[in-house]
């Protein structure tokens, strides 16, 4: 087989400039088509071609991309296909004549050509891709659309062409390959989308009665963003192929673009106002109302979109803007307690509703807490950075209660009213802290605060009660309460009824937490004034006096607070349990219900419970010891659910042995 030897040619120099904008392209053809009509037919002879590779061949080529064509198809030369757009068939023309020039059918067949006609060829490359260029940049053009899809066709033709060449040492390719019309679409379009974004302040409307001009600018490039997808999705994709991905590609372009905008826009210095629109351009606006329209949700995958903003530039507008909200958030809640302060020194009455008096002071708190971190969601995209929002109201809840102890010093007349409100915003305020689910570090802080402040309202009631019951509790568990149990304890539940008239007009909820309180609390006085041992019950009988005594209290005083409203049930075994102390009388049973008294009520005490023994006076000293020890022992196994602590509140003072 003979040898083909490619002869030395002078070739021009091929451009692949994109040029940006269709005056420069249509100035551009002209100058193509002045110096093609000012070439002659002569020229140098080549004596040789190049074969082209045979298992591509033109046919095949034509078959693939054959446009349809009318039942009396009307033959246009390059020059007519290109003028009417028709630009894969322009390009086909071409493709014809580069095999002609650079294949053969035989190797041994000679094939004459000059200079010229590949200079020829090469100069109608560069006229078709200047005719490519202007197409693609009239991408937008809805009277375009025939056009575009011609030149994509032109694209894959071309860049098939290319890769049949990639194989072909590159002395011997022509030198418009590769033509490279893929990476002159994808140039191309990335200048398109940049320049309409830059027109976007000129060209879109509806964004005049915003305040700033970096506002303005913001709101038309995303509006430009927004419309332009929804033409690529309705318009433009139908041009193109699936493997183009168009729609992720312009996604990607605009989305490149936008970020490259919005960085030029966002200062060390920039504006509050600025600062807040930025951000919610980037977390809210942009992906909710641009990228996540319905009609282009299953064409794009606004996942694989990167942020707009570098992470320090972005980090630096959402401390700038949390920062503010946390100072306007502070600002709102002193001036929602110092309106409550305000009122409480006035001679009014808190509001009654629902025939109980209320403070609008936790709802406010509240609102306007809840209020800024939704706000906050919204413009930083983040749920957690939001949260510091919520920590302004450690600050607060400090500040309440020190209003509080101001108010308990003063000398107002309706201060009981004042708390028995304030009561219902504490526990509001308690409920709302308690339901936050991402304050493990600091919750139990501000619980703790609350407690404090429900606390001096509390006892301020309170106080007041235990004064009055004061003389009623002295004479429980002396001779007088010995010989006539009764009627002690019937005054002391009469006094009771007397001191829970005065929590009146105080919510149902709130009553039932100072009712359950009081209810704790005259018990625990009930077991200090039994364990001081005034009275001694020297043998059988006095002790099962005593307990039975023990347990009728017991049943009368539960009956009374359950009556009113307490919850705390639990508290009516407890004196039953100590009865059986006093009642049993064999050591080794004894023993046993001391035991089970501790796992019962794990807070009792040594101390506690030998002040209960030595109220029965005939308890040997061994017997004691033993118990103790016993105690000791087998106290360290609790019952699966104690109730709630009570012998820890009850002091017993003298030392016991």
């Amino acid at each position: 087989m003979k040898t083909i030897q490619l002869p030395t040619i002078t070739l021009r120099r091929k451009s692949k400039d994109v040029l940006e904008s269709p005056e420069a392209l249509s100035a551009a053809m002209s100058t193509e088509k002045t110096e093609k009509s000012s070439n002659g037919a002569g020229g140098e002879k080549r004596k040789n071609k190049i074969k082209f590779p045979d298992r591509m061949r033109m046919t095949s080529l034509m078959k693939r991309h054959k446009p349809k064509s009318p039942e009396v198809p009307v033959v246009l030369d390059f020059n007519q296909n290109l003028e009417q757009n028709h630009l894969a068939e322009a390009s086909q023309h071409l493709l014809a004549q580069e095999e002609h020039l650079f294949s053969s059918e035989s190797a041994d067949e000679q094939v004459v050509c000059t200079d010229d006609d590949e200079d020829r060829l090469q100069k109608d490359y560069e006229t078709l891709k200047l005719r490519l260029r202007m197409v693609i940049h009239d991408s937008f053009n809805t009277d375009n659309q025939e056009a575009l899809k011609s030149a994509v066709a032109t694209i894959l033709q071309e860049e098939e062409r290319d890769r049949i060449w990639e194989k072909t040492a590159k002395h011997e390719c022509p030198v418009w390959r590769p033509m490279g019309c893929r990476e002159i679409h994808d140039t191309l379009l990335q200048k398109v989308v940049e320049v309409r974004l830059q027109r976007a302040n000129e060209e879109e409307s509806g964004a005049d009665k915003l305040s700033t001009s970096l506002k303005k600018d913001v709101c038309r490039m995303g509006k430009r963003i927004q419309n332009d997808l929804l033409r690529v999705v309705r318009d433009v994709q139908g041009c193109y192929p699936p493997e183009f991905d168009v729609c992720n590609m312009y996604t990607q372009l605009y989305h490149q673009a936008f970020s490259t905008k919005l960085q030029e826009l966002t200062q060390p210095n920039t504006e509050l106002e600025d600062c807040i629109y930025i951000l919610s351009w980037i977390n809210d606006y942009y992906p909710k109302g641009v990228l996540q329209q319905k009609e282009l949700e299953s064409h794009i995958s606004s996942e694989a979109l990167g942020p707009l903003l570098p992470e320090e530039s972005l980090k630096a507008l959402e401390e700038q803007y949390l920062s503010h909200k946390e100072a306007e958030v502070r600002t709102w809640l002193s001036s929602a307690l110092k309106k409550e302060e305000e009122h409480w020194q006035t001679d009014e009455k808190p509001e009654l509703m629902d025939n109980y008096y209320i403070s609008h002071l936790a709802l406010d708190v509240i609102h306007l807490v809840d209020g800024a971190i939704k706000e906050a969601v919204t413009i930083l995209g983040n749920e957690d950075k939001a949260q510091r929002i919520l920590f302004q109201l450690a600050s607060f809840l400090a500040s309440y209660k020190k209003s509080i102890a101001e108010l308990l010093k003063g000398k107002n007349k309706n201060i009981p009213d004042m708390l028995k409100a304030s009561l219902v915003s504490i526990k509001q305020l308690r409920e709302y802290i308690e339901a936050r689910e991402n304050l493990s570090d600091v919750k139990g802080t501000w619980l703790s605060t609350a407690a404090d402040l429900r606390e001096s309202c509390h006892r301020y009631f309170l106080s007041t009660t235990h004064k009055e019951l004061k003389g009623h509790y002295r004479k429980l568990w002396t001779q007088t309460w010995f010989s006539g149990s009764h009627n002690i304890i019937g005054n002391l539940l009469s006094a009771l009824e007397d001191q829970i008239t005065h929590f009146t007009f105080l919510k149902p909820a709130c009553m039932e937490e100072l009712l359950s309180q009081l209810h704790t609390e005259v018990m625990t006085e009930y077991v200090r004034r039994m364990l001081k041992r005034k009275v001694k019950l020297k043998d059988k009988d006095e002790q099962e006096t005593a307990a039975t005594f023990l347990c009728e209290d017991s049943t009368r005083i539960n009956a009374l607070f359950v009556r009113n409203g307490s919850k705390e049930k639990w508290l009516s075994s407890v004196l039953p349990k100590m009865s059986e102390v006093l009642r049993l009388q064999d050591a080794g049973s004894l023993q046993l219900e001391i035991v089970t008294l501790a796992r019962t009520y794990p807070d009792i005490s040594e101390r506690q419970v030998l002040a209960l023994l030595q109220l029965k006076t005939n308890l040997s000293s061994v017997d004691v010891r033993n118990i103790k020890d016993s105690l000791n022992e087998n106290r360290n196994s609790p019952v699966s659910e104690p109730p709630p602590p009570f012998f820890c509140n009850v002091p017993v003072k003298r030392t016991l042995i």
